[in-house]
């Protein structure tokens, strides 16, 4: 596998478009379109929350009767969740905007919006964005980057990431994938927006079945503030451009895509963590020697989630109590006598807890590991094999500033 520039424009076949439609935003692109020249097969994983925003509900829909897709379209500044039956014809509205603009046909265009929710779409304003990306589409680098870019609101920086897989019968096959996702973000699914495009020919029950199993350990591993948002929305569209031997089972070709898929999903996870809602640091936990991959998970989790743990990151403050306190409440049966607790970074690395008690660190010492953009901790359960990681970021003043007015 190959680790490359780019995003969603990377696979063979597939274009992006950025426009600004003045949805919510004055001053900046806010709608965005990914296209593929030829049909493909899609897969999808989508939030949990009872309250489901109306594109995911559509996206459901679509994606389990279609065998065609051609085209996403993305709106940032309005949500689209908790609109009725409004929002859900506004989808419908939009998608038959786009297969006209790209004369396609009926139910070949997937939506997703991301922004303040309970309010309804200008959908005129949305329609004519639709045109206008129409217009521009492009298959250059740029073009994904643009496109990612678009879709943004509190986020920071765009979010993307691509690869390319090779596979047995000598072809390459190319992951892509574009981002969005600073807050409103906790694990359980894919707690962002996240469109994922690739050029590999692969049976749509194997692409549904790759994502599934890739977002386990990817998407449902961060979180930001605890909140489950109503839009969580992870696509898999894939166009079968790379001319491959089509992968109509769980062969060796199978997991090399799997393998690619999990890279691309880590890496968009990693930067959504590390880009929350006012951070200044990725905070990574690393549950090891844990009896089995779902208590493991457990612990990591508890830690990232903790809001004193998250603050105490942020004042580079080597509190150890708050951790071990986390792993305390998690539900995960452990010995507190047994645990050891290691904090590391560019920094350099310092174990605080050995066998439940402080060790005789330096704070300075803990205090200048601490200090850096990536912090990660390591918790040894000292209780069998298996092992997770999560990550979140630290929990800071600005948090609560981009908060407290984000509908203004």
């Amino acid at each position: 596998m190959e680790v490359i520039s780019g995003g969603v424009t990377k696979p063979k076949g597939f274009k992006a478009a950025n426009t600004a439609a003045g949805i919510k935003y004055v001053d900046r692109d806010d709608m965005a379109m990914i296209v593929s020249v030829t049909p493909c097969v899609a897969a999808g994983t989508f939030t949990r929350n009872v309250v489901k925003a109306a594109p995911v509900l559509f996206d459901k829909k679509i994606i389990e009767e279609s065998e065609s897709i051609h085209s996403v379209v993305i709106n940032a500044g309005i949500a689209n969740a908790c609109t009725g039956e409004e929002g859900y014809f506004y989808c419908n509205e939009t998608a038959k905007a786009a297969e006209e603009a790209l004369h396609l046909g009926d139910d070949t265009t997937l939506v997703a919006s991301t922004g303040v929710i309970g309010m309804q779409l200008p959908i005129e304003k949305v329609k004519t964005g639709v045109k206008a990306l129409a217009g521009k589409l492009d298959e250059s680098e740029e073009a994904g980057l643009n496109a990612a870019k678009a879709i943004m609101t509190t986020d920071t920086k765009p979010k993307q990431c691509a690869v390319k897989v090779p596979l047995s019968d000598g072809t390459t096959v190319t992951i892509g994938a574009m981002a969005k996702g600073s807050g409103m973000i906790h694990p359980d699914m894919c707690t962002m927006l996240c469109f994922i495009t690739t050029d590999c020919d692969i049976k749509k029950e194997l692409l549904q079945e790759a994502l599934s199993s890739v977002v386990c350990d990817t998407f449902n591993m961060i979180s930001v503030d605890g909140d489950t948002s109503t839009n969580d929305t992870c696509v898999v569209l894939a166009n079968g451009e790379a001319e491959n031997e089509k992968i109509v089972e769980e062969n060796d070709d199978f997991k090399a895509f799997k393998d690619g898929l999990l890279y691309v999903a880590r890496d968009i996870a990693m930067k959504m963590a590390g880009d929350g809602e006012g951070a200044t640091a990725l905070f990574e936990v690393k549950a090891i020697h844990c009896r089995d991959k779902a208590e493991a998970k457990t612990f990591a989790k508890s830690v990232i989630t903790s809001n004193l743990t998250k603050a105490a990151i942020f004042g580079h403050d080597a509190n150890w109590g708050r951790i071990l306190c986390a792993l305390g409440y998690s539900g995960a049966q452990f010995d507190p006598q047994k645990v050891d607790i290691t904090v590391e970074s560019d920094n350099g690395q310092i174990v605080l807890v050995k066998d439940g008690v402080a060790t005789d660190y330096s704070e300075d010492e803990a205090t200048k590991v601490l200090s850096s953009e990536k912090v990660t901790c390591i918790c040894d359960m000292k209780q069998g094999t298996e092992e997770a990681t999560a990550w979140g970021c630290d929990l800071t003043y600005d948090y609560v500033k981009i908060n407290a007015d984000y509908r203004s």
